[in-house]
């Protein structure tokens, strides 16, 4: 199967990292460099919680993002034994995840030595039709046969239409996307949105926003891995459209991404600060309910975290670290704080959502987090 891009592009990539993240003032943050440099995982998860309270105090001190919002864009099929790693009683094989996209600006610069400049992000956006190639969905699709060909594949072309239409809703246009990011490269076929092979993308001036262990895993893939990584997905896209993150990173007032790594090694989350809130998105995990099992009406959720004394349940179709990935999903818990409508919930937001449905009712997620939109579009 082949690997997502080649040698030969990742090293020009590698080359022009540091010069790209200087231009674009990105800033390295080095509050969580080392915390899970130690042999007791209890230990590292303990670190990590403490510096995830200084950031947190930290961001909420600072500037706030001018604009979030969230859209839901496709629908998709998922095993209800890897959303919640186990921890779920029923006979519901599959539940409906929403993949959203999240649409954030935010200013730059704004120093004594700079002028401020207004950068617009989409995160999490998705192309159904090229990551459909990824080989665990096309086996799925395959198996769905009659019903996959005329009622999801339909309704997945549909989708791919409406990333273009939000834009314009919100008074933007794909030339005005200034960045693009994903919390892993999971199924992610990058070509359509950068171009590939000397060709245009949607998006003609947005650059990628990567972890570099993220970017680089993904050039030696293990078989276990590859079911989940779409083939050549990043094949032939110009290096000076990739912007490689060493750490956790600012890119500008109140938006962050933050290596949060176990669901995949160069896993990252977004941080958003608007109207007085941290939001934090990513897929460690598929709902609220995975940050906040005790309070949890999924059948089994609670049992399974009051039995193995566990303050969240992973998302976990890919086992590449869970102790990485529970200790993430904590870091996310506490920057994220707690949720101003629903006690003992955080302002965590699933990049991947489970959605209730009538089928799945009986495994219907407790608390539904609502399309966001804050603030004000600056154009």
């Amino acid at each position: 199967m082949a690997i997502i891009t080649d040698r030969v592009n990742t090293d020009k990539v590698t080359d022009i990292a540091k010069a790209k993240r200087e231009e674009h003032c990105i800033q390295d943050l080095t509050l969580f460099n080392g915390v899970r440099h130690v042999m007791r995982p209890a230990q590292r998860l303990e670190n990590v919680r403490r510096r995830a309270l200084q950031f947190r105090e930290m961001v909420l001190s600072g500037g706030e993002a001018n604009f979030l919002k969230t859209e839901d864009l496709v629908y998709a099929p998922y095993p209800t034994k890897f959303a919640y790693l186990h921890a779920v009683k029923s006979w519901v094989p599959y539940i409906l995840l929403s993949n959203k996209m999240f649409i954030v600006q935010f200013n730059v610069g704004g120093s004594i030595n700079s002028a401020r400049t207004t950068k617009n992000l989409l995160f999490g956006i998705n192309d159904p039709i090229g990551n459909g190639e990824t080989p665990y969905f096309k086996s799925m699709r395959e198996r769905g046969g009659w019903i996959a060909k005329n009622f999801v594949e339909p309704r997945l072309e549909k989708a791919a239409k409406q990333i273009n239409q939000q834009l314009a809703i919100n008074g933007l246009s794909p030339k005005d996307i200034d960045y693009i990011s994903f919390d892993h490269l999971h199924v992610q076929d990058l070509r359509k949105w950068l171009g590939s092979d000397g060709s245009t993308g949607f998006f003609p001036n947005a650059k990628l926003l990567v972890m570099r262990q993220e970017w680089e895993s993904t050039q030696g893939l293990l078989p276990i891995q590859q079911p989940w990584y779409c083939p050549d997905g990043a094949k032939g896209i110009d290096a000076n459209k990739i912007i490689l993150l060493d750490s956790s990173a600012m890119l500008g007032h109140g938006v962050a991404l933050l290596q949060t790594p176990g669901h995949t090694e160069g896993n990252q989350s977004l941080v958003v600060h608007i109207d007085g809130q941290l939001f934090v998105a990513s897929e460690n995990g598929m709902s609220a309910d995975s940050y906040a099992p005790l309070f949890s009406r999924i059948p089994g959720l609670q049992n399974y975290a009051l039995k193995n004394n566990v303050e969240v349940i992973l998302n976990g179709n890919t086992l590449e670290n869970s102790i990485d990935q529970y200790i993430s999903m904590v870091m996310e818990k506490t920057i994220a704080g707690p949720h101003l409508d629903y006690d003992g919930f955080c302002n965590f937001i699933p990049s991947s959502e489970h959605a209730p449905m009538w089928f799945s009712r009986s495994v219907n997620p407790t608390v539904q987090v609502s399309n966001l939109n804050y603030g004000m579009l600056m154009k």
